[in-house]
């Protein structure tokens, strides 16, 4: 019998994909019938969804998406402003090529991030780059990798991914540099790369949050001019609902 050596080599080449196979058809009662360009046409199409899976978990691992959050699982019959059209048009990635933006503003609770989570997961799906970074945290680190030689090498990595997720932004006024780091970010990823932004803040109170008007008027040229906006509303979805007696 071939069995063994065939799969001894296929683990040897990295083919684990076909190897299951492999052992799967082998099993199977029909595979018999199967003429040869069948079998290798079944170990072809199961080694390669092998490898899309392994290229998926890759770049959902590298995104640290803060929520396993699926398009298919997003709630629209929760009011809160969330418009299935536009949303499902988010979820075709059009954005991405285009290098767009996506701006999600809203109360606490109401799902921004989930939304944004689901975007940068279809991303990931697509076969996008992808990075999320909660904003309190970044513009700190940007600040110490400064000092510790970090920093040209931080800001390549946020610039370099086709989507970068800005979660929280808007909860601190930001300082001199966080304003410098913003706008060579937007400077470096303009025309290159998209941006998600969830904000608890609407878009028009950004200005007075950077700052600095000069600085705050070329950060929102660059970040809200070719944006597509979601505006949530309503209450928190976390909140437990009562019970109706």
């Amino acid at each position: 019998m071939l069995a063994h050596p065939t799969l001894d080599q296929l683990r040897a080449l990295g083919l684990h994909g076909m190897a299951k196979a492999f052992v799967d058809a082998g099993d199977h009662p029909d595979a018999a019938a199967l003429s040869h360009a069948e079998w290798l046409a079944l170990l072809r199409d199961r080694e390669s969804a092998l490898r899309a899976d392994k290229r998926l978990s890759a770049r959902v691992r590298y995104a640290k998406l803060r929520q396993q959050a699926s398009p298919e699982d997003i709630d629209y019959r929760a009011v809160r402003g969330l418009e299935r059209k536009l949303m499902q048009s988010l979820l075709d990635c059009g954005w991405i090529k285009q290098h767009e933006n996506v701006l999600i503003c809203g109360p606490t609770g109401v799902g921004k991030s989930y939304i944004a989570c689901a975007l940068g997961h279809k991303a990931c799906r697509d076969n996008h780059a992808v990075l999320s970074q909660s904003a309190p945290k970044l513009f700190p680190e940007l600040a110490l990798a400064r000092g510790d030689g970090r920093y040209g090498r931080m800001m390549r990595t946020l610039c370099r991914v086709e989507v970068l997720v800005l979660d929280d932004w808007g909860l601190e006024r930001l300082d001199a540099e966080g304003r410098h780091d913003l706008l060579e970010l937007l400077e470096d990823r303009h025309g290159r790369g998209s941006i998600v932004v969830t904000s608890q803040l609407p878009v028009d109170r950004w200005h007075d949050m950077i700052g600095d008007q000069t600085y705050a008027d070329a950060i929102l040229d660059r970040l809200v001019h070719n944006a597509h906006r979601i505006t949530l509303v309503g209450e928190s979805m976390r909140r437990p609902r009562q019970r109706v007696s």
